[in-house]
């Protein structure tokens, strides 16, 4: 049995323990919140049997093995270390931090402290997106020419929450543009060159962003994120032999389609009855039982690599945070 830990009791939280509920080696143990009641009614709502008001009472409780950090982008990187610090291994939220900086302290410290972290990439671990990466790396539709990745909602205006509020990370590149970001570095590794292009609202985020991402042999990555308007929000990937067509909303779809030359398209389909966090879950569970201090399917490098080009497109497109 795996005793979880939630940091911040908010939206995502509730939809990871939900799909912690259905793991019968998961244990939901203690919830840690900066307003007690808000982690006492978490609490009774999923059976945990510790409830805290301030964050570090989590290192109060050494028979806790592993916590999920759900709180606002901005933080995560203070979040995380205290946890590591303490020696307690974490699965935290993306974006993994606010920029690069963070995220390599985040690193060196837990390798310091030879305890597990891993960033919260949910759909890395999706059935669907484990296959679309088998396909291609099966050579399905022959050598990869290029990926296209959208992600859009038309966000209600509500200035002081987060995806509107500058000082909790807001925006649309590091709320949902990691995602595309995410497959073009799934399917093609780091890029040669980054162009990108941002259109900011009256709170100062990046509302829409545009990413153009180029490869060493010729390849093109085209990505696009935004909160003004709801878009296909599909993935693809393009090769000379035909393309993979991952489905609505692809991040945690339960769909794609093999398209090659000469053949009928091939549907797929896993369904599930849970949101999808159940995946990374049990890949960390994997992981501790295993005694390894970081997971062999996404990395801490890989993580360092998303950031990194996070900072860059940000650089690019004029995305800056205090």
């Amino acid at each position: 049995m795996t005793r979880w830990g939630i940091l911040g009791p908010g939206h995502i939280a509730h939809k990871f323990a939900k799909d912690l509920q259905t793991l019968p080696d998961a244990q939901l143990y203690a919830v840690a919140s900066t307003d007690q009641p808000r982690a006492d009614a978490f609490a009774q709502e999923y059976g945990m049997t510790h409830a805290f008001g301030t964050y570090d009472g989590l290192l109060t409780l050494p028979d806790l093995d592993v916590v999920y950090v759900a709180t606002p982008h901005v933080k995560h990187h203070d979040n995380v270390l205290m946890l590591l610090k303490g020696g307690i291994p974490v699965l935290g939220e993306k974006p993994f931090a606010m920029n690069s900086q963070q995220v390599r302290e985040m690193v060196d410290t837990a390798r310091a402290k030879q305890v597990f972290l891993m960033e919260a990439l949910w759909s890395r671990f999706m059935p669907v997106i484990q296959r679309a990466k088998q396909l291609v790396d099966d050579g399905a539709i022959g050598t990869v020419t290029g990926v296209r990745a959208d992600f859009g909602f038309a966000a209600p205006f509500l200035p002081d929450r987060r995806l509107f509020n500058k000082s909790l990370g807001g925006g649309s590149l590091l709320d949902i543009g990691i995602y595309p970001l995410f497959w073009s570095y799934l399917m093609l590794g780091m890029p040669e060159r980054v162009k990108a292009s941002a259109i900011f609202g009256h709170t100062g985020v990046d509302e829409q962003c545009g990413m153009v991402l180029t490869y060493p042999n010729g390849e093109l990555a085209m990505l696009d994120s935004t909160l003004r308007t709801t878009t296909p929000c599909e993935a693809f990937v393009h090769g000379t032999g035909g393309q993979i067509r991952v489905h609505s909303r692809w991040h945690e779809t339960i769909g794609l389609t093999l398209e090659r030359s000469g053949h009928d398209p091939e549907p797929m389909t896993f369904p599930r009855q849970t949101f999808g966090y159940d995946y990374e879950a049990v890949h960390v569970m994997q992981c501790l039982a295993e005694g390894r201090t970081e997971s062999p399917v996404w990395s801490l490098i890989d993580s360092l690599n998303l950031m990194t080009l996070l900072d860059t497109v940000r650089a690019e497109a004029g995305i800056v945070y205090a």
